[in-house]
């Protein structure tokens, strides 16, 4: 959560931070800043709104672009209400700075400081501001380390001293940070996102190092102030985006990204008909040995995992949990030998996930990670990591993250089926032909969208919905009912459609919206009695299916929509797309920003 950006070098500084802030939008948008930091200066001059970054660039109109360094910030807000005075940056005697986290024990530090009746804001990231101005004598690093030694809790600085023209520091616990040298300068961000417009390689900074930024380049010392090499990766995707390519909102182009994304994330691990994990070093032993696995991930990484449990279940006969991993070190887990953690996260930084993987460390498991940005935390926590390439994603609300992470699971428990003996050359072919196929079948269903956007009128006369489905359709189901609920703001709920008479039925009125979700041959006769249970009590019934299950089931045509034909098993693609798209509509038809419903951001970085 929060977005940083920090640059120093020959072009509009103030241009520069204004326009990555727009990219690191999705981090948080409650309020925005920056602060410019003229040649020959003697303080930064700051601009800080409640609000968009739109709106931040009206109230710096009048500020010059000649700025040899500079910071900027967009907010999610954590300690304190959504105000011009609690946006970043925040300045405290000779100190500038921007914050990414929480400081844990900034009660204390007001006292322990004498802060209170110094503090303009209710922000614990002023109070860091305050205690780092009170250590500095003139050497930022020590300065910075002292402060640092303190603190109690995540985060991630970037500091300007008024002292110091020409140079930017950093300085990180948990929340991310990475740095970039370029043609015209350098670089600082809390996302690769940002960078990608400007540099091809790029580092993150590691917990606790110190970096300088300056035209000089970028030093980094370590803790015992030795001086240690940026440890560079090449940026393997358009961060840019070229924009939203002609669709209103970024969540749109994502989903009509999906069949490339799939394919990239599946294609270099079929080699020569078989699943290979041999470019990230995975042994075969880890599905051999490993008898155990838990997943762990928030939100929609963890609906990928529970996809995924069902698919080790069915495939490889291997005893799968799925734990939300905020709850996951609090619940005292059975970690025994021969388990095997799988974490999930799209940006590999999200907080609860790395920390429940530093407890499963400690108990002796493997980890194994599924994360999209090279070098992020998660990853270089983990064990093993396979990347999914599904590139930037800019919508808070994930659509092709999701289906790359599911693709992965589908591989992973292919691979060990196969391994363990379970599978025959001829059902592992099979499945990859049907893993091969997903692009294909989900380009069948963006060429139906129009459909699909005229199914969605019926869901804005209502504040709730319900979704109800069984086995594979009730896990996908979870994950769009979450779709519809964060971004058009109604009230939605899955439901396995076996419990509805134990007592969720009892929520079934008169009109209210029910998508059924039917694509398990095995399942389907027990789903359209539960679907006949919900019509005969008022409910208004979305029905999504495939042409070999299609029963005449009283529904309308115009509420019907047909799947592509696929193995029971992979019909999970194609009705996640219909999910998406049916959010997508509702939402953008109530007149919502779609790419940032209220109160969420992107990336969480805070407990």
């Amino acid at each position: 959560m929060c977005g940083i950006i920090g640059y120093i070098g020959k072009r509009s500084t103030k241009e520069i931070l204004l326009d990555s802030l727009e990219l690191l939008e999705y981090r948080g948008y409650d309020s925005a800043g920056i602060a410019l930091f003229p040649n020959g200066a003697d303080e930064p001059t700051i601009r800080k709104i409640a609000g968009r970054v739109s709106n931040l660039r009206e109230v710096c109109g009048d500020v010059t672009d000649e700025a040899c360094a500079g910071i900027g910030h967009t907010r999610w807000a954590t300690h304190g209400g959504v105000s011009d005075a609690n946006a970043h940056p925040h300045h405290h005697g000779r100190v500038t700075l921007v914050h990414n986290g929480i400081i844990e024990n900034y009660k204390e530090l007001i006292k322990e400081y004498n802060l209170k009746d110094q503090l303009l804001s209710e922000t614990d990231t002023e109070v860091a501001a305050s205690v780092l101005d009170h250590f500095y004598d003139g050497d930022p690093e020590t300065a910075i380390r002292e402060t640092v030694k303190v603190l109690k809790g995540t985060f991630a600085f970037a500091i300007l001293f008024s002292d110091q023209p020409g140079k930017i520091f950093a300085v990180r616990n948990v929340s991310p940070i990475v740095v970039a040298m370029t043609d015209h300068g350098a670089l600082l961000a809390s996302d690769v996102a940002a960078l990608g417009v400007h540099a091809k390689e790029y580092a993150f900074l590691p917990e606790y190092h110190v970096a300088c930024l300056s035209s000089k380049g970028i030093i980094v010392h370590d803790e015992k102030r030795h001086e240690v090499p940026l440890q560079l990766m090449t940026i393997d995707w358009d961060t840019s985006r070229g924009g939203k390519g002609g669709y209103p909102f970024y969540m749109e182009k994502e989903i009509h990204e999906q069949p490339d994304a799939i394919k990239d994330t599946v294609s270099p691990h079929i080699v020569n008909g078989k699943t290979s994990f041999a470019e990230e070093g995975i042994p075969d032993s880890l599905f051999r040995e490993n008898q155990n696995i838990v997943v762990i991930a928030c939100g929609t990484a963890m609906h990928a995992g529970l996809i995924g449990q069902q698919l080790f279940h069915t495939l490889a006969n291997i005893h799968t949990d799925v734990a939300i991993a905020s709850e996951f070190t609090y619940t005292n887990p059975v970690i025994k030998p021969g388990t095997l953690v799988i974490a999930v996260s799209q940006s590999g930084e999200t907080i609860d996930t790395l920390e429940a993987i530093k407890f499963a460390k400690k108990k002796g498991a493997k980890v194994l990670s599924i994360v999209n940005v090279k070098g992020s935390t998660i990853a270089d926590n983990s064990d093993y990591c396979i990347y999914t390439h599904a590139g930037p994603e800019i919508a808070v609300a994930s659509t092709k993250a999701f289906t790359s992470q599911a693709s992965v699971f589908y591989l992973l428990a292919i691979h060990a089926a196969r391994l363990n003996g379970l599978l025959s050359t001829e059902e592992v072919a099979h499945y990859l032909d049907e893993l091969n196929r997903i692009p294909e079948i989900i380009t069948q269903i963006l060429d139906k969208k129009s459909f699909i956007q005229k199914m969605t009128n019926k869901f804005l006369s209502h504040d709730q919905a319900f979704m109800i489905g069984r086995g594979l359709d009730y896990s996908l189901l979870l994950e769009g009912s979450l779709k519809l609920k964060e971004i058009s703001y109604i009230h939605s709920e899955a439901y396995a459609s076996g419990e509805l008479k134990h007592g969720t039925i009892a929520l079934i009125t008169n009109g209210i919206p029910v998508v059924a979700l039917v694509t398990q041959s095995a399942l389907a006769s027990k789903e359209y009695s539960n679907i006949r249970e919900v019509q005969s009590r008022g409910a208004s019934v979305l029905l999504i299916t495939r042409q070999s299950l299609y029963k005449d089931m009283n529904i309308p045509e115009e509420d019907t929509f047909i799947l592509p034909e696929m193995d029971d098993l992979f019909m999970t693609f194609p009705a996640a797309v219909v999910m998406q798209l049916i959010a997508y509509y509702t939402s953008s038809a109530k007149g919502y920003d779609v790419d940032k419903p209220r109160n969420l951001a992107k990336v969480v970085t805070v407990e």
